[in-house]
């Protein structure tokens, strides 16, 4: 195969739908530019789309030969898992599905980067610089170990520094490919099923060694760090590269598992001339590079490194809270208890302004007193810290054990879904925390929130509730914890349509983040937006609801800069909020400038990309450019059929706005089609009373109107009105839109009476365009 490959014949092009059937069309939308890598199982190619958009991927392809059903069925519930994953410092998956020969595909964000040891060696970046990358990556990975998803082959080469906003910004690239297409970019990596090695060998931990002996759970992902970390922080490797590559199987496994490395500090040491080298580096002097390891960063490392992973640490959060830690003279949790340790700690962090009193507590160190103040304060740190390490780590074994459940040999002879995992796994909370009432809450935190994220209401909400009822229980009510339960319980109720219940529920967790974070805290911008948007689709509230968006996209500016996905996400609510007034050209500055911000973050097949053409598009048909409306409604339907698959609520919403597009533009019969599509969605996927159901029965009833078939208009449009106006209130635009297309159908019909009746209703209405999205 030519490293420049001509483009695929037609013979090999077809299209994927969302199921990963092949029609034959499609797969040609991506021209191979060339190859990447191949390795095991699968080959790596950059290739460019050719449609809806023009852009550079990278697509990974299983390799003809190796598409054996288990490899296939494991592949298929990789796409699942990734589809729940959206983290800025992860690429993001655009595609997939599967050739016309059958071998599965797809498509992800390509990075445009070096490996992070080589950007920070040619930048000679400072182990204070170095740690705050690392620390970024550590939350990329704790992102996916919450979804069920375990890397296995972290290493520099999957771990890329790109520049964002002129800053350097970590990349964590082939998340999960290892467990069914397994390729290598620039390293060896060495593949297994069934007894052979899965991984690159210096980046190996011991359970992945031992081949089948032990199941592989996120905890190998941590090893994998600390050998990054040693990486980072020394430029060697805590086994040798040239011992390993020339060793054999049985002696690369002894060791993996037996060998204890040389901690960072010492390894300096030992490199010998190469030592002037690393520290130069790292922007300083050998002697001094082994002082800044010495101590913290030698346990930290070394706990990341343990052979027997329950003393590692237990999840990618804590490693990087204890690098925080370091990073402000704390206490970490792998250092040790000694008084003389923490009471040090504190005297560095407090230094500047108690230089006396420092002084004086070294000398009561000396004479064997502690001053308890600042132990009193790292005691309570550290219990702070065991207890978010516990709930971490029962909440990824909880996970662990749902996605390895999705495997079909543990199926019944069927692939299970993530859903039936989810099912699965809730079944066993009660059996599986019944003295830890607190780890019990966080993991029924996150079942019930991915519950949530799925769109499953019925099933999250229990969750949740139980969760912030047995939080208040044992936290007492004024606990960050218990503002988180409120804020879920807040977006459940604003997805339910229970507006007034979401209002309530986010304004009681706003009044907690305010005591507990302070007014400029994240979690205060995060409730003010989504309690801004109940008050705007709620109670049609715009005045109350733009200072509470306008103060969310301040904080948002101030913590993030103006390039990331937050703020364009408050930019786009902001720009709703105009919309709704009825200001549309402000709302469109707005709208172009989010959607732009979010293609270039995002990639242009995002569901906020998805979001932003939706609400674009809106605008666009209320200043009467239908044909221009029309295309972005397609292109933002074809992202969420592909995302979310045909049957979700989100799919139905995209149907909706379609449809009232078509039906402004004079296109009743295709309307009709798009609003009895989104109507069979929501009546599967939404509650019965569901306001978004009433909704699209009326917009359909509309449509029959237009096709004066009155008969079958009247039912739909009469009791689609009374469920909105017991919804919203007699004020709401909703409920005047509604009533607006009942007077229509009489008008069309010829009855003169209920049109005078209904004419009545409309007085003090207040018409907007309402379907859009949060």
């Amino acid at each position: 195969m030519p490293d420049e490959p001509a483009p695929l014949p037609l013979s090999e092009q077809s299209t994927v739908d969302q199921t990963g059937a092949s029609s034959a069309g499609s797969f040609g939308r991506y021209r191979l530019l060339r190859r990447l890598g191949e390795g095991g199982m699968g080959e790596v190619w950059l290739a460019e789309q050719t449609e809806p958009v023009r852009r550079q991927v990278a697509l990974k392809v299983i390799k003809a030969g190796m598409d054996s059903a288990q490899v296939v069925a494991r592949f298929e519930a990789e796409r699942q898992a990734l589809a729940l994953m959206d983290h800025p410092t992860i690429a993001t998956v655009f595609d997939g599905g599967t050739t016309p020969q059958g071998r599965p595909y797809f498509a992800m964000e390509y990075v445009k980067g070096e490996p992070i040891t080589a950007y920070c060696d040619r930048h000679l970046l400072s182990t204070r610089d170095r740690l705050g990358l690392f620390i970024q990556v550590c939350e990329g990975v704790q992102h996916a170990h919450q979804k069920g998803i375990i890397h296995r082959d972290l290493k520099p080469s999957n771990v890329l520094l790109t520049i964002q906003d002129d800053r350097p910004a970590p990349k964590i690239i082939d998340f999960g490919v290892a467990k069914a297409t397994a390729q290598h970019l620039t390293e060896r990596t060495l593949f297994t099923e069934l007894g052979v090695l899965i991984g690159t060998p210096e980046y190996m931990s011991p359970e992945q060694a031992e081949m089948g002996g032990l199941d592989i759970d996120t905890r190998t992902d941590i090893y994998a760090l600390g050998v990054l970390l040693y990486e980072l922080l020394t430029g060697a490797l805590p086994f040798d590269r040239k011992d390993l590559r020339q060793a054999g199987l049985a002696e690369i496994q002894r060791i993996i598992r037996e060998k204890e490395p040389l901690r960072p500090s010492t390894r300096i040491t030992q490199l010998g001339p190469a030592s002037s080298e690393a520290a130069k580096n790292r922007h300083t002097e050998p002697r001094r590079l082994v002082s800044e390891l010495r101590g913290d960063l030698d346990w930290i490392t070394m706990r990341a490194l343990e052979k027997d992973r329950t003393r590692r640490y237990q999840t990618a959060n804590a490693l990087a809270a204890d690098l925080r830690r370091h990073l402000n003279d704390e206490p970490v949790s792998a250092g040790p208890p000694s008084a003389a340790y923490r009471a040090g700690k504190f005297v560095r962090r407090h230094w500047a302004g108690t230089t006396a009193a420092a002084l004086a507590l070294m000398g009561l160190i000396a004479g064997g007193v502690v001053s308890s103040y600042g132990l009193v304060r790292a005691k309570e740190a550290e219990r702070a810290a065991h207890r978010e390490a516990a709930k971490a780590k029962a909440i990824n074994e909880f996970l662990q054990s749902t996605f390895s459940s999705a495997h079909p040999s543990l199926g019944g002879g069927r692939q299970m879904t993530v859903v039936d995992a989810l099912a699965a796994a809730v079944r066993k909370i009660d059996t599986a925390f019944p003295d830890q009432p607190e780890i019990r809450a966080a993991v029924e935190t996150t079942i019930g929130r991915t519950y949530l994220d799925l769109g499953l209401h019925a099933e999250a909400e229990p969750l949740l509730r139980q969760s912030l009822a047995t939080r208040r229980e044992v936290l007492g009510p004024s606990h960050a914890d218990v503002a988180e339960s409120l804020y879920n319980l807040g977006a459940l109720s604003y997805n339910k349509g229970d507006f007034d219940a979401a209002k309530s529920l986010y304004e009681e967790a706003l009044g907690l983040f305010h005591a507990l974070r302070g007014d400029d805290a994240m979690e205060v911008a995060a409730v003010l937006n989504d309690l801004a948007i109940t008050l705007e689709e709620g109670k049609a509230d715009y005045d109350g609801a733009r200072p509470l968006l306008e103060r969310a996209l301040a904080i948002k500016r101030a913590h993030l800069g103006e390039r990331h996905r937050d703020v364009a996400q408050a930019i786009n609510n902001l720009g709703m909020l105009h919309y709704r007034r009825g200001d549309l050209d402000e709302a469109e500055r707005l709208l172009r400038d989010a959607l732009a911000l979010n293609r270039d973050l995002l990639g242009p097949d995002h569901v906020e990309v998805a979001s932003g053409l939706n609400n674009l598009a809106l605008v666009l048909r209320d200043k009467g450019s239908y044909d221009s409306a029309a295309e972005l409604f397609e292109q933002a339907l074809a992202i969420d059929r592909r995302v979310y698959g045909e049957k979700a609520p989100q799919v139905g919403d995209s149907l909706n706005n379609l449809g009232a597009n078509l039906m402004r533009a004079g296109r009743a019969a295709e309307a009709e089609e798009a609003f009895r599509e989104a109507l069979d969605i929501h009546r599967k996927t939404l509650s019965p009373g569901h306001f978004q159901i009433a909704t699209t029965e009326n917009l359909l009833g509309g449509a029959l109107t237009a096709l004066r078939r009155f008969s079958e208009a009247e039912p739909l449009l009469t009791g689609s009105y009374t469920r909105i106006r017991a919804q919203f209130g007699p004020d709401h635009p909703r409920t005047s839109a509604a009533e607006k297309r009942v007077v229509q159908l009489y008008e069309a019909w010829g009855k003169p009476e209920k049109v005078k009746a209904w004419r009545a209703k409309l007085e003090s209405a207040n018409p907007a365009a309402l379907q859009s999205k949060k």
